[in-house]
Formats: C-alpha cells, sequence, structure tokens
C-alpha cells in the first residue's frame, strides 16, 4: 500500500477543514499532515472552473497549493478542538509552472511548512502529476485566528 493508497479524509470530510465550497473546492483528499507537512491530491475533472481546453490551467494550480496548505492546518486545528482559523495568501514567489495537467489526471500536491511567525506561515509547494514536477512555489499565509 503506498501513501496515496492512504486516505485520512476525503469528500464532504474534506470541507470541514477548508473555507472553500463548490465550485471552488481544488483538493479532494488528504493523505498525509504531520509534521508541518500535507500532501492532498485532486482527480482534474473537465468540468472544473479552472480546465480549459483540456488542460487544468495556472489559476487553478496556484489554489491547489493554497488549500493543500489550508487542509493541513483545518486538520491540524480540528484534532487539537481549536476552531479553524481561515488563511489568506499573502505573496506567490519563485513560481514555476512547468507543464498545466491534462483533464482526467490527478495531480498530488506537497506543502511543507518552512517558517511561522506570529499568523504568517511561509510554505513550499509542489505539485507532480504522473511522478513528474509539474508546478512549485512558496507562499506566505496569514491566518485570521479569531
Amino acid at each position: 500500500m503506498g501513501i496515496y493508497d492512504h486516505v485520512i479524509a476525503d469528500g464532504e470530510t474534506i470541507l470541514k477543514f477548508i473555507p472553500q465550497r463548490t465550485p471552488m473546492v481544488m483538493v479532494e483528499k488528504l493523505h498525509v499532515a504531520e509534521g508541518g507537512k500535507t500532501i492532498g491530491s485532486l482527480h482534474i475533472s473537465e468540468q472544473n472552473i479552472f480546465c480549459k481546453d483540456g488542460f487544468f490551467h495556472e489559476p487553478g494550480l496556484i489554489e491547489n497549493i493554497a488549500q493543500t496548505a489550508a487542509l493541513g492546518v483545518g486538520f491540524s486545528y480540528s484534532n487539537q478542538d481549536k476552531k479553524i482559523p481561515t488563511g489568506y495568501i499573502g505573496a506567490v514567489q519563485k513560481l514555476t509552472i512547468h507543464t498545466l495537467p491534462e483533464s482526467g489526471k490527478t495531480i498530488i500536491t506537497e506543502v511543507n511548512v518552512e517558517h511561522e511567525v506570529f499568523n504568517t506561515t511561509l510554505i513550499s509547494g509542489k505539485i507532480t502529476c504522473e511522478d513528474q514536477l509539474i508546478a512549485d512555489c512558496t507562499m506566505k499565509i496569514y491566518l485570521n485566528e479569531i
């Protein structure tokens, strides 16, 4: 059994950990959420709002990385019985899109927490499709903890 066969959360359960709702949900399964690392996946449907001409486009890839980060935070806060904060992208840096994935494929997204200072987190994210790196970046994410 591989890491991507193991599913911590999917379907409606995912919606407990992120603020987005259909049609803006860009994560489908949570596979890993521990030690500052989150791994999620998304099967790209042709009906996805970021699909055009059979490909999943740049805004969807960026949103997928951000939502994977949010999924890890939401899962962690939920396990601590804490109110799940809303996160906001403060900056996207060093973004490289190597190729756009085709609809019908599944992308795997890994997010790692690099630094945390007060309510600001710097993450690195990378997306693979069929074991090929297709996108990577760093993001500053601000958490609104109430």
